[in-house]
């Protein structure tokens, strides 16, 4: 029998430090690639027991501080470790702009053919100058060398290969190969227990509406707070959400909520990351899952929802009609952005209305939402497995290193 494929996959997140949806993917992926090569898993971050988790690697001490920029030069110091520590295998997979640097250099110091996932575009996101300031040029720039010059780029929706040809012309289009997210239907799942609900404050008997994201302006959190002014009181609004990006956002989210919870009522703001378990439950019980981004490649939460059995309500960005089926899993909210670096809405108001009109449709028809949901779970059952994301992604793989 021959010897497995050696790939090396490079991620800033991987168990047990994941914030978001390109963490989850590289979670599952792994564990999924094991039937097909030797994975070994390059992390940022402290050191892991993991048996697949060959390096974890830490930023060096002397680019500590405060400033903006400096993130992004912490980045570059654990790419030029990860680099250092992948040689040996016969190929580099990297995830997000802040490992893509890490299997460039792999590929020039070792020969190795460099796979990317793109799970979103810096171009496509330039609110995160907010962020990192000076740094959003170095990620930009990182981001730009790599998908330049990989061997293969994943992209995790046809709407986000679209958008990476469109952003980056001098990427040939047969190097771009379209190969969805997943997830893992046993773990997010309808029904279970309400423990999670008491522990955070939310009450079942209540018909809700739920949100799962960062607090950034991607996520268009603030649009879903806009829109609970226009449904009906009796509707609750579950926000489970993470870290701010920018104390500023962070300071506008809670001023709103404050706000909107003074006008109606029914806000319960769930901080922090929540254990898996917690979110499927909270998932599981709500009338509606509502993802109102301005931008999102893919949308991993939409098929976490649709796993546990609830309609989505979201806006048509991205990859999220390719997920979410109108009229059938759910519904899809037009957006049309105004140009600006925030890509806030043309009309603010009325995407509120429209995105009130959608969950108020779900919300006062509990039969359809069962409708809904059931036909949600079925779609993530069909066509989102894990084990075909495997399998496709090792088949690339192996034609890269034949060559």
């Amino acid at each position: 029998m021959s010897e497995k494929l050696r790939a090396a996959v490079v991620t800033r997140e991987y168990p047990p430090e994941i914030y978001g949806g390109a963490g989850v993917h590289v979670e599952y992926l792994v564990r999924a690639l094991r039937k097909y090569v030797d994975v070994r898993v390059h992390a940022f971050g402290k050191a892991r027991s993991a048996p697949e988790v060959a390096g974890s690697y830490e930023p060096w001490n002397a680019l500590a501080g405060s400033e903006p920029e400096l993130a992004a030069l912490r980045t570059l110091s654990v790419d030029l470790l990860a680099a250092h520590g992948v040689r040996g295998s016969d190929l580099v997979h990297t995830h997000t702009w802040y490992a893509n640097f890490a299997g460039h250099l792999a590929k020039l110091a070792y020969g190795v053919p460099h796979v990317m996932t793109s799970h979103s575009l810096e171009p496509l996101r330039p609110w995160k100058v907010e962020q990192l300031g000076g740094g959003y040029a170095i990620s930009s720039f990182c981001e730009r060398t790599a998908i330049g010059a990989a061997d293969a780029v994943i992209a995790v929706s046809n709407a986000m290969k679209a958008d990476i040809l469109r952003a980056y012309p001098e990427v040939a289009a047969n190097r771009v190969h379209v190969i969805h997210n997943g997830i893992e239907p046993d773990e997010y799942r309808p029904g279970g227990g309400t423990a999670a609900l008491a522990r955070h404050g939310v009450d079942p008997a209540w018909p809700y509406v739920v949100f799962v994201g960062r607090i950034t302006r991607q996520k268009g959190i603030v649009h879903l707070l806009r829109a609970a002014r226009h449904v009906d009181r009796d509707v609750r609004f579950v926000l489970c959400a993470g870290e701010p990006d920018t104390p500023e956002i962070g300071a506008e989210f809670r001023a709103l909520c404050a706000e909107i919870q003074a006008e109606r009522g029914g806000i319960v703001v769930v901080e922090g990351m929540l254990k898996r378990a917690d979110v499927a439950e909270l998932l599981s019980h709500a009338r509606v899952f509502v993802c109102p981004s301005v931008y999102e490649p893919f949308g991993i939460v939409n098929l976490e929802a649709m796993a546990c059995g609830v309609p989505v309500v979201a806006s048509a960005v991205g990859g999220i009609p390719e997920i979410v089926v109108e009229g059938e899993t759910g519904h899809l909210v037009r957006f049309e952005g105004d140009g600006s670096a925030h890509n806030e809405p043309r009309d603010p108001e009325a995407f509120a209305r429209a995105l009130a009109a959608a969950i108020t449709s779900l919300t006062r028809d509990p039969e359809r939402a069962r409708r809904f949901g059931a036909a949600g779970r079925e779609r993530v059952l069909q066509h989102f497995s894990w084990s075909a994301i495997a399998e496709r992604t090792a088949k690339l793989y192996a034609s890269l290193v034949a060559r």
